[in-house]
């Protein structure tokens, strides 16, 4: 399991709000989405580059439990993290946290990516699981068929 947080920062917008003025349940599954991708880049992993190789990274299972609410406009951040893998699964852990206007505009000018611990309010903690598949949707073992890209994840699972 890494030790470090991926974070990534944003603000609640408008069409991630319900009637009630809070987050939709079901956006925070986008937003684990985004800090994976995020989490991804970061490592110079890109989905277009897997895609161009041949292979497809599908949710098979997502996890979510709410504790707070989010509004519009409120600063937030998506913290990811690798939490298993193998040749043939990724899992990952999400915390959706509600940070203040300053620690919001610290991020911004630090650009630091990589934390030991979340901060600020917990809105959401969940995981996702992910399955690798060829573009014919029959599983892909990376020790196989890719193997320096398990390998570079790897290196990042235990560094």
């Amino acid at each position: 399991m890494t030790t470090q947080w991926h974070q990534h920062s944003m603000r609640v917008q408008y069409k991630d709000t319900d009637q009630m003025g809070v987050v939709h349940h079901g956006n925070y599954i986008t937003w684990f989405e985004v800090g994976r991708t995020e989490w991804m880049r970061y490592f110079d992993i890109s989905y277009h580059d897997m895609e161009a190789i041949g292979l497809l990274l599908p949710v098979v299972d997502v996890q979510a439990s709410y504790k707070q609410s989010a509004h519009f406009d409120e600063p937030v951040v998506i913290f990811s993290k690798l939490a298993n893998f193998s040749p043939i699964r990724m899992e990952f852990d999400y915390e959706a946290r509600k940070i203040t206007e300053v620690e919001f505009t610290a991020m911004q000018n630090n650009k630091v990516s990589m934390v030991n611990e979340p901060y600020g309010k917990l809105l959401t903690k969940g995981s996702t699981t992910h399955m690798w598949v060829n573009k014919n949707w029959k599983p892909a073992k990376l020790t196989k068929t890719h193997p320096t890209l398990y390998q570079k994840i790897e290196q990042m699972m235990y560094s």
